[in-house]
């Protein structure tokens, strides 16, 4: 028979530790919030990673900043972070930090204000604490798990309801228009450059739905995903499994963010109409 005391003790001991954890974390995202608002609209060096995503001296330099802040507090915890090399071992870790540093790169470039640092504390594979920070319109979100969602300390909740008004939905249009049942015009919510911020509107009401085309990563999620479901929402897969977070694959595919009723009928629209 499987050791009780032995879980109990685990649980005992994240518990001791999650107010330490999560202020830690809301202090860490708020300076390095700071420090990206710093070098906003200012010249920096940049460049391209990969095939065509934009990387600047301020996403290295909010990211060493996360880094220094949450891993000499915690050096048994696992790291995964969009600027940073991947350390295989933080598979083996229960509790991980993922982290990205300023999610909305090409918004923040350019001067646009839909960028955020966005950073969560993963359990296992689903987040315990969450914040994102969108420094230049001065939006702090946080959530811990089973105790809420906020922004700027006050408790943000999902719209209700099942309707579909698409100039409140945010994603990428040619999915959303198979909602549609005619094949009319279609015109959505001004797009929002961060996903996690995208998500995010989804959690404080100001938007219905938001979608994510594929090839996001765990770092563009995890964060907004706690928020999401604190706020009283739901986001998942098309099909509606639940997204896990710290494992060796951290691309996802197509994911849809709701409030509960409504989720649940984009889903089962989904389910009989798939992508």
């Amino acid at each position: 028979m499987p050791d009780a005391s032995a879980g109990i003790g685990r649980d005992d001991s994240r518990d001791s530790h999650l107010p330490r954890d999560a202020a830690l974390l809301a202090d860490a995202v708020r300076e390095a919030g700071a420090l990206a608002l710093s070098m906003f609209r200012t010249e920096l060096r940049m460049w391209t990673k990969g095939a065509s995503s934009p990387v600047s001296e301020a996403d290295i330099a909010v990211n060493d900043l996360i880094q220094a802040r949450l891993q000499s507090a915690t050096p048994d915890y696992g790291w995964l972070s969009e600027e940073s090399a991947d350390d295989s071992s933080r598979l083996g870790k229960r509790l991980t930090w993922i982290i990205d540093p300023i999610d909305g790169t090409r918004g923040y470039l350019a001067g646009r204000e839909d960028w955020c640092v966005s950073a969560a504390l993963v359990e296992d594979a689903s987040p315990l604490v969450a914040a994102v920070f969108a420094p230049a319109t001065d939006e702090f979100f946080f959530a811990t798990r089973g105790k809420g969602a906020t922004c700027n300390g006050a408790l943000i909740r999902a719209t209700s309801g099942t309707g579909l008004d698409f100039s409140r939905i945010a994603g990428p249009k040619p999915l959303v228009e198979r909602l549609t049942q005619t094949g009319e015009d279609i015109t959505l919510y001004p797009r929002i450059g961060s996903l996690a911020l995208r998500l995010c509107r989804v959690a404080d009401g100001r938007i219905d739905a938001a979608f994510a085309g594929g090839q996001s990563r765990d770092w563009d999620l995890a964060a907004a995903d706690l928020i999401v479901h604190e706020a009283n929402g739901s986001m998942t897969a098309l099909a509606g499994d639940a997204i896990l977070y710290n494992r060796e694959e951290v691309t996802h595919g197509v994911l849809v963010a709701a409030g509960r009723d409504r989720h649940a009928q984009l889903v089962e629209h989904f389910r009989r109409r798939p992508v």
